[in-house]
């Protein structure tokens, strides 16, 4: 099967592709919901965002950030309230494009943050050696904040692509250790069809977890 067209941060800035099967000069973070009309789109754009706010046009390392959802739209817009969730934050939704999740994306994600715990096990059950670099977002998030960021590569010397993977594999190391406080702890519940103010308390949910993984990726705080 072709592997399917990233939407990633690296092509609009220039940046090759990963090839199927992934490369060492890219890193490709995969979003995962149920419809990818919602949660998913509004991750990967607020991650794209705040990338954008760290990196600029410096982005040193090829990263790509995309979505797919488990029982896919495939080729849907996002829903309408997701975008005015990605307007408040000043995030750019023109462009998205629903995707059903295939083998060949978690082939080549570096990296999987799902939206629920029932995704993550989806994910991994597909196989491709999938459960060390599959988390939820919230989990992820919990693993990232317990992380010494003095013990990962330093991004200007070997660039947010190396300290990127030492990320993964430090927070999988810890997975065992640090658990979830509550059962719904690790969920970020899914607002389709919902009025603006629950888009909005979820796009802020969002936000809040994205903030200190994107910091741990990149080495940088938020400028905002």
């Amino acid at each position: 099967m072709t592997a399917p067209e990233g939407r990633g941060i690296a092509e609009s800035w220039g940046h090759p592709r990963a090839e199927s099967g992934g490369s060492t000069s890219t890193f490709r973070i995969l979003h995962v919901s149920t419809g990818n009309v919602c949660r998913s789109p509004i991750t990967e754009r607020l991650t794209r965002h705040a990338l954008s706010d760290r990196l600029g046009d410096r982005l040193t390392g090829g990263v790509i950030v995309e979505s797919a959802g488990t029982w896919g739209h495939e080729g849907a817009p996002m829903e309408a309230n997701a975008e005015i969730v990605l307007a408040d934050f000043g995030a750019d939704a023109t462009g998205f494009v629903g995707r059903e999740l295939l083998d060949e994306h978690v082939i080549r994600a570096d990296l999987v943050l799902t939206a629920t715990r029932d995704h993550r096990a989806q994910v991994i059950s597909m196989g491709h050696s999938a459960g060390l670099r599959t988390f939820t977002l919230k989990e992820f998030t919990r693993l990232v904040r317990a992380i010494d960021p003095a013990t990962l590569p330093d991004p200007g010397d070997e660039g947010v692509v190396e300290r990127a993977r030492a990320l993964v594999r430090a927070a999988a190391a810890l997975r065992g250790w640090l658990l979830a406080p509550s059962p719904d702890a690790d969920e970020v519940y899914d607002p389709y069809g919902a009025p603006i103010t629950f888009f909005r308390s979820i796009g802020d949910e969002i936000n809040q977890a994205l903030d200190p993984v994107v910091t741990a990726l990149t080495g940088m705080p938020s400028r905002h």
